[in-house]
């Protein structure tokens, strides 16, 4: 798996075609709530590609008055489980930390994710609640 920053037109299309297949056709997230306007404003986007080129996995950061928010964690079902979730997370973490070293990271991770955000330094910070009627964990990095 590569993974890319996107400073493309061409590449920002195919992260969002692979959100939209899977959140609002995979999970019928509404296509108003997946698609924002942080998108083309104030996000930083990353879309991860196998060895053969094809793009499989997207991803997002941005910063908010919490710190960096990381979103929009998408793999095509024919992808996962080959590491494209790890190397998108270990590219976004490696230019976050970079960029804002003193700040917070912290994400919403839907209930089957958390384990895989567990496994890269996360931990719970706070109660279940739901999100386009998803059940979701707010999670932090764990500083040190």
């Amino acid at each position: 798996m590569q993974v890319r920053r996107i400073t493309t037109e061409a590449d920002l299309e195919a992260a969002l075609a692979i959100r939209h297949i899977v959140f609002v056709l995979g999970q019928n997230v509404p296509a108003d709530l997946e698609h924002d306007a942080h998108d083309r404003t104030d996000a930083t986007h990353y879309l991860a590609l196998t060895a053969a080129g094809q793009p499989c996995g997207a991803a997002r950061w941005r910063l908010t008055e919490a710190g960096v928010k990381l979103e929009r964690f998408a793999v095509l079902a024919e992808y996962r489980n080959q590491q494209a979730g790890a190397a998108l997370l270990t590219a976004v973490l490696r230019d976050v930390q970079a960029a804002h070293p003193a700040a917070l990271v912290y994400l919403n991770a839907q209930l089957p994710a958390v384990r895989f955000y567990e496994r890269h330094g996360f931990t719970k910070a706070g109660n279940l609640f739901e999100e386009a009627g998803i059940g979701h964990y707010r999670m932090a990095l764990k500083k040190g």
